[in-house]
């Protein structure tokens, strides 16, 4: 995916979850962040940001944060961008186990759940399946290492559960993390932010769930599903 209407800042701090104060053209500026999570490591002061020009003029902050480069390379934060890389990507056969995928679908619901994506394949690799995915957008990197998450998410565990569930009634389950920069050798849930959510998921895996992991290409304009990385649980 590619953002058309690209522009460069500095960023200055944050002053809640949706707005930070970034400096660019010589002016401080309102901008609207693409992402609730802390992304602590990423927005420090001066960092080089990349920011996008919204299609609509009435909005109240006219850009959006999408991308922080960090130790020379471009992280994107866009939480938006991880749910339309994994379909994108799908739909071209780039993700291992789903090659062969026949019908896509976001916004699935099944009973009371609602996942990323339905998928169907049509059996030309390996048996025919029907089943949900979860896509989980990842900013966080320590030491060569991806992790999930930045900050508690009690919603992002009841996900993994859900999607344990419907594997016991028959269907595939996939929890995607998509990393959102290159350089990571390894992805690992960050078990001392979030216990609950690595034990979820560290279930899950032993239910029948799939977990990927895949990086990125990242620039301050364009993000694109690349390499799939070891999973450690």
């Amino acid at each position: 995916m590619e953002y058309v209407r690209v522009t460069s800042g500095r960023f200055i701090r944050r002053l809640n979850r949706f707005v930070a104060e970034v400096e660019r053209e010589g002016r401080t500026e309102l901008t609207h962040v693409k992402n609730t999570g802390r992304l602590k490591e990423l927005l420090v002061p001066g960092a080089e940001v990349s920011l996008e020009l919204a299609d609509n003029p009435e909005r109240t902050y006219p850009h959006s944060l999408i991308a922080v480069r960090k130790d020379g390379r471009w992280v994107n934060v866009d939480s938006q961008a991880p749910n339309r890389l994994a379909h994108e990507a799908i739909l071209l056969g780039r993700i291992r186990g789903l090659e062969s995928v026949r019908l896509l679908k976001r916004e699935a619901a099944w009973g009371k759940s609602r996942f990323d994506l339905y998928f169907e394949t049509d059996g030309n690799i390996g048996a025919a399946e029907r089943g949900f995915i979860e896509v989980k957008g990842v900013t966080l990197e320590s030491g060569g290492v991806a992790m999930f998450p930045d900050a508690p998410t009690a919603r992002g565990t009841k996900h993994l559960l859900e999607l344990a569930e419907a594997v016991r009634h028959g269907y595939a389950g996939i929890v995607l993390f998509v990393i959102q920069m290159k350089g990571c050798s390894a992805f690992c849930p960050h078990r001392d932010m979030d216990a609950p959510f690595a034990e979820a998921l560290k279930q899950a895996a032993e239910r029948g769930v799939r977990v990927l992991a895949y990086d990125s290409l990242v620039t301050d304009r364009r993000l694109e599903i690349d390499e799939q990385i070891t999973v450690v649980l």
